[in-house]
């Protein structure tokens, strides 16, 4: 059965991180920049999934980054 998962990266402006939502079991994730946090996800995310669930073999994880603008009207 193929598996698919999805990880989103939010940024906090308050906090000027970026945090994750995710159904990976275990997987929490804040950086500063996009690219460690990409870089964190192809860190754990096997892991988390092989002690979590017991899958081993390659999944397919949607990837999104939101961040929320404020503008002001003219």
């Amino acid at each position: 059965m193929a598996h698919s998962f999805y990880v989103k990266a939010i940024w906090d402006a308050e906090a000027s991180v970026w945090y994750s939502e995710s159904d990976i079991p275990g997987l929490v994730l804040q950086t500063d920049t996009l690219e460690e946090f990409e870089d964190l996800i192809r860190h754990f995310a096997p892991d988390l999934l092989a002690s979590n669930l017991d899958i081993h073999e390659p999944v397919a994880i949607r990837f999104e980054a939101s961040r929320q603008l404020d503008l002001v009207a003219a």
